[in-house]
């Protein structure tokens, strides 16, 4: 079986958008891969985070991932800051790591523009990045168009460490998926949906209430044509609605163009809600019988424990590599 490996932060509730894009997903990969899914919440204090929350946060995306159906008997799901290897490897990584590489990086170039101060973490947590992802021989790392660039970061470092120390690292494949890798805001269709958008109309959340959801897809933009057609050059909004009725029913655009033929957005925006609320409603359930439960710390304990046994190994053979730490018999 080849191996994956995704981490998602620990920054906020998931949206819809990164449920289709990535954790839908990832149900149909644990099948077919040895996947590992991580927690990655020493990525998320590279940016301010009120201590409290942000282990709620990690607590309910854990309960998030295993309520959407991914199976501990099957992937190993994991918090980061659990497993020190993560750390280390990232530090070790920094050491082979050019300034003017995390200078060009697209993620650090939006988050520092117009800030007074920024913490160094925002500029080197690309190699943090990169040990997650080589601690477990990863072959493919499912991720959506704008985590490309991270993907090449660590393809070259993996390539540079083999070739400068010891050939220990398989070199990652990006996998992007094919459909759904990119749900835009409901209040702005030229960007992606973001669950740090400050606007709360922008995004709807995988624990958000029917009458909220019902809300925020009434209020989504669309344009003044009032006909149901999926033109995502000139119809962005629109065709952003149709592609989530699409994933979320199974229907082909075309069938749901056809269906909607002669009716206003009013129907058809409704219509999406319902359909948005019974997809959700069952994922609900799950999440609030696990976020309290011990169930959840006995998961979460195994994985770890799975992950610092797999990272370690590679971690030994990165200080053997770079001669780090005194020589055993």
């Amino acid at each position: 079986m080849q191996t994956i490996f995704s981490g998602i932060q620990p920054s906020g509730t998931i949206t819809l958008g990164n449920y289709i894009g990535a954790l839908k997903q990832f149900v149909e990969l644990q099948d077919e891969y040895n996947c590992y899914f991580c927690i990655v919440d020493q990525h998320a204090i590279t940016v301010p985070q009120d201590p409290t929350q942000l282990r709620k946060n990690i607590r309910s995306l854990a309960a998030l991932y295993l309520a959407v159906g991914i199976n501990p008997e099957k992937a190993t799901l994991f918090i980061q800051s659990e497993v020190p290897a993560h750390a280390q490897a990232g530090w070790m990584l920094q050491c082979v790591t050019y300034i003017g590489e995390l200078e060009r990086m697209t993620q650090f170039k939006d988050k520092s523009a117009g800030k007074d101060a920024v913490v160094a973490g925002l500029l080197t947590y690309p190699p943090l990045m990169v040990g997650d992802i080589l601690l477990y021989s990863t072959n493919l790392v499912p991720v959506g168009e704008d985590q490309k660039q991270h993907l090449e970061l660590t393809r070259d470092l993996a390539e540079r460490f083999n070739k400068k120390y010891n050939d220990i690292f398989t070199i990652p494949e990006v996998r992007i998926p094919k459909e759904g890798a990119r749900v835009m805001s409901l209040q702005d269709p030229l960007k992606k949906m973001s669950k740090s958008d400050p606007n709360q109309k922008a995004f709807i959340s995988l624990l958000d209430g029917p009458k909220q959801i019902e809300k925020k897809i009434k209020s989504a933009v669309t344009d003044s044509e009032g006909i149901v057609k999926y033109d995502k050059e000139n119809k962005p909004g629109i065709s952003n609605l149709l592609s989530i009725y699409s994933i979320f029913t199974g229907k082909s655009i075309s069938d749901i163009e056809n269906e909607y033929e002669g009716k206003g957005y009013g129907d058809f925006k409704g219509d999406l809600a319902t359909v948005v609320v019974e997809a959700l409603e069952p994922i609900q359930k799950k999440y609030y019988e696990l976020i309290d439960s011990p169930e959840l710390d006995a998961i979460l304990d195994r994985g770890a424990e799975k992950a610092n046994a797999v990272a370690n190994k590679m971690l030994k053979k990165m200080e053997r590599a770079m001669g780090l730490g005194r020589k055993r018999k």
